[in-house]
């Protein structure tokens, strides 16, 4: 699915809904799965260093699901035409959380790797091999790279926000 501005938020008040937040990155060419819910506010198509960016995903109204999927950007080498592989983030913020609770992860891929419902089952049941996955309860990830550490955090609330901070391994 590809993230479309609905301009839903102000029209279709909802209490399950994901803010990702972006800083001090160097990456471009974003792209977005989402299970369920709908990208009310979609990511910057770049993302320079020192520049900062975020998006907003919203649960579908007056349906029993939440705000679940996976997204992706390119990590750009200081050349426009060399990428250090894909940044990937999952994010799930059910609707139910007496079933489910909030999960979040962060991993580098290869830049073949396709950002859809594959990698939203990968991030979210398989083994953490090239990224890490943890409930959100104000708990703080770190995945490191082989040119970046990705730090997020992300609360564990219905309408949480979820922060990502992209370090330069020479830091």
């Amino acid at each position: 699915k590809h993230c479309l501005p609905l301009q839903a938020e102000h029209k279709m008040p909802t209490h399950r809904q994901c803010t990702i937040e972006f800083e001090n990155k160097y990456t471009c060419f974003p792209s977005v799965f989402i299970k369920s819910g709908f990208c009310e506010k979609p990511m910057p198509p770049t993302i320079s260093p020192s520049e900062s960016g975020s998006a907003l995903f919203i649960k579908t109204p007056k349906t029993a699901c939440g705000s679940v999927g996976v997204l992706t950007y390119d990590l750009q080498k200081g050349s426009k035409q060399q990428y250090d592989g894909k940044l990937a983030i999952m994010f799930s913020n059910p609707y139910d959380f007496n079933l489910y609770s909030n999960w979040f992860a962060v991993g580098i891929f290869d830049m073949n790797k396709q950002c859809d419902a594959k990698l939203y089952d990968e991030m979210y049941n398989k083994p953490e091999i090239k990224f890490v996955r943890s409930k959100a309860k104000d708990l703080s990830l770190t995945h490191k790279g082989e040119t970046v550490t990705i730090r997020a955090t992300m609360s564990d609330i219905f309408l949480n926000v979820y922060t990502q901070l992209l370090v330069p391994e020479t830091q």
